[in-house]
């Protein structure tokens, strides 16, 4: 495999996986690759999702975190093939959409995915959310049928997306099969500590999706401070934090230019007083930007 860099020629760290896979720790988010107002409508820009991956490939990229929902996969796929490096170069994610719990559909909708990356294979597959008040609270037998998946070689590790510890308990209960990783909402403003602690109860590692908070916490006076003691910007500050907690990250943008500076933060490091500083922000339940996981319902009208 070509080693990953950050564009400085710093290999990009790779967290290992209890399944004995690996994963960068470093990567790309695809949700905002396209017009979701198109897409939704059935009417996906995949040239266009293509034309920003390939901005991130060219930065350095070589993580992709995809979902069915993002309807992103197509565009990730066509800017893997126009790179020209081989596949093994990469790591790609997907995730099942909500509407395609039933275990035919976690089935169908991933020979599905598979059709729209054009890919021979897939590193990582997620269950994007556990619905717990849908399909009468059964997202065991969805896990079991995603499980079911590995064993004809198209995807080799999976995984869970904003599980709480009872929702990871009760899949581990009632199959023995536990998720490699555990996509959840986590930034300095909401550590999410009670996922933490279980994700390490169990050896699953931690995948933080918005790392930046969406962008709402990069004018915080603490975060700012050290930034200036550093020497960076505060979205450097707050990614590095993430890499030195141990979470994956895939941080997202369309500019070529923030790609690389978001890409670029192994080149330094937080002291254990910037560490405290950061940590003294966390919020708990009130720093919580998105959706409850146990209360989050929500089902597309159309099929992934």
């Amino acid at each position: 495999m070509t080693p990953v860099t950050d564009g400085t020629a710093r290999p990009i760290p790779r967290v290992a996986l209890h399944d004995g896979t690996s994963i960068p720790q470093m990567g790309f988010g695809t949700l905002n690759t396209l017009d979701l107002a198109d897409a939704t409508a059935g009417n996906p820009d995949d040239a266009g999702a293509a034309r920003t991956i390939s901005l991130a490939i060219d930065a350095g990229y070589r993580h992709f975190d995809s979902a069915q929902g993002y309807m992103s996969e197509a565009g990730v796929g066509m800017a893997l093939r126009e790179s020209g490096l081989p596949r093994e170069d990469f790591y790609v994610t997907s995730k099942l959409a909500n509407n395609n719990h039933r275990p035919d559909d976690v089935r169908r909708s991933f020979d599905q995915t598979m059709d729209q990356l054009g890919l021979p294979y897939l590193d990582l597959f997620l269950m994007h959310w556990p619905l717990p008040t849908r399909y009468d609270g059964d997202y065991v037998s969805t896990w079991r049928a995603m499980a079911e998946l590995l064993a004809d070689g198209r995807v080799r590790s999976i995984g869970v997306s904003n599980f709480q510890p009872a929702h990871l308990d009760r899949i581990i209960s009632e199959t023995g099969i536990i998720p490699v990783v555990n996509q959840v909402e986590m930034h300095p403003k909401f550590a999410n500590a009670e996922v933490r602690a279980a994700c390490a109860r169990y050896g699953i590692a931690i995948e933080a999706w918005a790392p930046l908070a969406q962008g709402r916490y990069l004018d915080d006076p603490v975060i700012g401070r050290i930034a200036a003691e550093v020497g960076r910007t505060p979205a450097q500050v707050m990614l590095r934090w993430h890499i030195e907690q141990g979470n994956i990250i895939f941080p997202m943008s369309s500019n070529s230019d923030r790609m690389r500076q978001n890409l670029a933060v192994l080149d330094f490091e937080l002291t254990g007083s910037h560490h405290g500083a950061i940590s003294a922000l966390d919020q708990g339940e009130a720093g919580r930007n998105g959706p409850h996981p146990d209360k989050f319902d929500w089902i597309p009208e159309t099929a992934s």
